[in-house]
C-alpha cells in the first residue's frame, strides 16, 4: 500500500470485485485500486464493460503505457501555472480512486503527473492544447487544484493521434467557481479513456462541460463528490458519433454534504450505420446528505438506421430529507412537428434538419461561457453533420 503521504490508499478488501461472492451493494461501495492486477481480468461480459468496445481498448486495459511528460501549450495568465512532477512528488487521490483496471492500469503507469494551480488571482479563460500524444499506448494523470474563493475558466482542447488512458482529478476548495471544458476533437482512428474525479469542498461550484466530436473510441468518466456543504456540480455534454465512432460517458454524482446541488445533462446525436454512444448516469444521495436537490437527463437524437443508444439512469437515496432527485432519459428520431413547422415556412427538408441538430446540441454548447469557443465548436458541429449527410 503506498504511503498516505502521495494521497493513495487502497480499498479495504478487493471482494468486492464484480464476479465474487460478495456483491456490490451500492455506487459508493465499488471497488478501488490504483494497483491494475487487482482488478480481474477484462472479458467484456461484466457489467461496467459489456457495452464498451473491449477488444479496441484492450492495449490501455492491459498493455505497457508511456507515463513520461508530453507537449502542452497554454494560455500565459497570472494566476494560472502548470508543471509536470514526478509521480512520486504529487499528492493524488483526494478525489477519489480508479474503480476499472483502465483507470488503475493508467494510474501505476504514470511516471510524471501535471499539476495545474488555479489561484484567485485569476482573470481570463486559460486554454490548454495538446496535439501531439502519438500513436503509441499512452497514459497521463493530471491534478487540477482550484484556491479558495477562485472563480477560474479552464478549457481543455484535445486533437491530433493518440491512444490514451488518464486520469484527471480536480480539488475544489471551499467557495471556489470552476467552470471547466474539455472538448474531445482527437483525428480518425483515436482511442481516448479518461476517468475525471473531483472533490468538491464547502460552498464550492464545478461545472463540468465535456464535448466528443472526434475520435474512433472516446470514454470519459466523470465523478464527483459533493463533499462540503452546499456544493454543487453542474455536469454537462455534448457529443455526436458517426458511422466510425463509438462515444461513451459514465456520470457519477456522490452527493456527501448537506445542502448539495446537482444537475446532470448530456445530449448527443447519432448519424451513420455502427454509430455508438453510451451514457449511464449514477446519483448517490447519501444518509447525511440532507437537503439535496438533484436532477439528471440524457436526450438522444437518431439521425439514421443502423445507430445504438444507451441510456441508462440511476438514483438511489439513502435519506428522506431532500429537496428533489429525478432522471430523465429519452432516443428518438426527428421531432416531426418541428420538421413541419420549418417546412412551412420555406425551409427545405435538408435545412430544417441541420436546424433541428445543431439547435439540439448547441443548447448544450451554449452553456460554455467563452463565447469564442461557442462559435468554434458550433461551426464544428456544423461541418461533421454537413460531412455525415454527404456520405449518406
Amino acid at each position: 500500500m503506498s504511503s498516505p503521504q502521495t494521497g493513495v490508499s487502497l480499498s479495504e478488501s478487493p471482494d468486492k470485485v464484480a464476479g465474487t461472492d460478495v456483491p456490490v451493494q451500492t455506487r459508493s461501495e465499488r471497488f478501488q485500486s490504483v494497483i491494475a492486477t487487482d482488478f480481474p481480468a477484462v472479458t467484456g461480459r461484466e457489467p461496467e464493460w459489456k457495452l464498451s468496445p473491449v477488444a479496441t481498448l484492450r492495449p490501455l486495459i492491459d498493455g505497457a503505457l508511456d507515463g513520461s511528460a508530453y507537449s502542452v501549450d497554454a494560455t500565459s495568465a497570472t494566476g494560472f501555472s502548470f508543471a509536470f512532477h514526478p509521480a512520486s512528488e504529487v499528492k493524488r487521490g483526494v478525489a477519489g480512486l480508479p474503480e476499472d483496471r483502465a483507470a488503475a492500469n493508467a494510474w501505476e503507469s504514470t511516471d510524471q503527473v501535471l499539476v495545474i494551480d488555479l489561484e484567485e488571482s485569476l482573470s481570463q479563460t486559460v486554454v490548454l492544447s495538446r496535439s501531439e500524444m502519438g500513436s503509441s499506448p499512452r497514459a497521463a494523470h493530471t491534478v487540477i487544484r482550484v484556491e479558495a474563493n477562485t472563480h477560474a475558466t479552464l478549457v481543455v482542447r484535445s486533437t491530433g493521434d493518440a491512444v490514451l488512458a488518464e486520469n484527471i482529478e480536480f480539488d475544489l476548495a471551499n467557495d471556489s467557481n470552476l467552470h471547466v471544458v474539455f472538448v474531445q476533437d482527437w483525428n480518425p482512428g483515436a482511442i481516448h479513456y479518461a476517468h475525471h474525479l473531483a472533490h468538491v469542498g464547502k460552498g464550492a461550484v464545478l461545472t463540468h462541460i465535456s464535448v466528443s466530436l472526434g475520435g474512433d473510441v472516446v470514454v470519459v468518466n466523470p465523478s464527483v463528490q459533493l463533499v462540503g456543504e452546499g456544493g454543487e456540480g453542474h455536469l454537462l455534454g455534448a457529443y455526436f458519433a458517426d458511422a466510425t465512432q463509438h462515444l461513451e460517458h459514465r456520470v457519477y454524482v456522490h452527493h456527501q454534504g448537506p445542502k448539495t446541488v446537482s444537475r446532470v445533462s448530456y445530449k448527443g446525436a447519432l448519424h451513420g450505420a455502427g454509430a455508438r454512444t453510451v451514457w449511464i448516469g449514477d446519483v448517490l444521495i447519501g444518509p447525511d446528505a440532507v437537503g439535496t436537490d438533484s436532477y439528471e437527463q440524457n436526450r438522444n437524437l437518431v439521425l439514421s438506421e443502423g445507430t445504438r443508444a444507451d441510456s441508462i439512469p440511476n438514483l438511489e437515496i439513502k435519506t428522506g430529507d431532500i429537496e428533489g432527485a429525478g432522471h430523465a432519459s429519452a432516443t428518438g428520431r426527428f421531432n416531426d412537428e418541428q420538421l413541419f413547422y420549418l417546412q412551412s415556412r420555406g425551409i427545405k427538408e435538408l435545412d430544417a434538419r441541420r436546424l433541428v441538430v445543431m439547435g439540439f446540441l448547441v443548447e448544450v454548447i451554449s452553456r460554455i461561457n467563452d463565447s469564442a469557443l461557442v462559435e468554434d465548436l458550433t461551426e464544428r458541429i456544423r461541418t461533421k453533420l454537413s460531412a455525415t449527410e454527404e456520405s449518406s
